[in-house]
């Protein structure tokens, strides 16, 4: 997959302390603004600078790991603007408990960072979706090359993680087997849903198939794939046909499936974290992370 040229600059704010772990420990919380550029699915490139949120323990041994976590995609223009800054709070701070230094971006076109819509993958019948993950996934080996510059981290050991339209944009880091990054994890990945309008029936559910099965041609590193039974945005058996085709195509991966949960079991990831934790120890365990 053809990634665009990127390009970063550091600019920090000050700490933030956010959590006393013990006297000499303490949660760490930076905002920052990282330079990256990416294009659009009619080629238009976007420069811009993007706010990163980092968090870790400094009282972690040192070099940290990373792990990268990417944020969802709202419908409507207003969604995207009421992100604000990413953070996924709780979730951050259990990988950092778990030994790794996160970044949590917050992409073009989203919350504070604003800017153009470089991730639309067009109307519903006429779904182009490789340029729009390609956007997110370029943002994200930006943050990645950022982030190897501190002396603190590691730059042989990522994790790329995130949730629905983040979870889609994991699996194409994956398949780009950027150096470095170890392992992927899908929470919820998808593209095109709409819970009310059109619920367990997202668009051209076809072009998702063929895109997973694309990226499966390519990636060679372990990924986690965790959904739930009723996840109105993919419905109950289509993200296990887009995992079935990723791995047919060649991709390594574990696929799970939780029960249902609340009236849509997109949220997961926020909703439940006590259920897909376990699992996600498991398969960081099994990778070389969290020991």
């Amino acid at each position: 997959m053809a990634l665009a040229m990127m390009t970063w600059t550091r600019a920090a704010f000050p700490f933030l302390l956010v959590v006393a772990v013990s006297s000499q420990a303490k949660l760490v919380e930076e905002k920052e603004w990282v330079s990256a550029k990416a294009s659009d699915g009619y080629g238009h490139e976007v420069k811009r600078d993007i706010m990163v949120t980092v968090f870790y323990d400094d009282a972690t041994p040192q070099p940290w790991p990373v792990l990268i976590l990417n944020h969802g995609r709202a419908g409507t223009t207003q969604g995207r603007a009421d992100l604000g800054r990413a953070q996924y709070s709780v979730a951050s701070r259990w990988f950092v408990e778990r030994g790794f230094l996160v970044a949590v971006p917050t992409r073009i076109g989203y919350g504070v960072t604003g800017g153009p819509d470089i991730e639309d993958t067009g109307y519903c019948a006429q779904k182009n979706y490789p340029p729009g993950y390609a956007a997110a996934a370029a943002q994200t080996v930006t943050v990645l090359e950022w982030l190897r510059t501190r002396k603190e981290v590691a730059r042989d050991r990522a994790v790329v993680a995130g949730q629905s339209f983040g979870g889609t944009t994991a699996i194409t880091v994956a398949s780009m087997n950027v150096p470095g990054v170890r392992a992927t994890i899908n929470f919820a990945g998808t593209g095109g849903g709409d819970p009310k309008g059109r619920p367990d029936d997202p668009c051209a559910a076809w072009k998702l198939k063929e895109l997973f099965a694309g990226y499966g041609k390519t990636s060679r590193i372990p990924t986690l794939w965790i959904y739930s039974e009723n996840d109105h945005y993919s419905g109950p058996k289509l993200p296990r046909e887009f995992f079935e085709g990723f791995r047919e195509a060649g991709g390594a991966g574990e696929f799970v499936q939780f029960p249902p949960t609340g009236e849509d079991g997109h949220s997961l990831f926020t909703r439940e974290p006590g259920w897909w934790q376990p699992k996600v120890l498991e398969f960081l365990k099994a990778n070389g992370f969290a020991q």
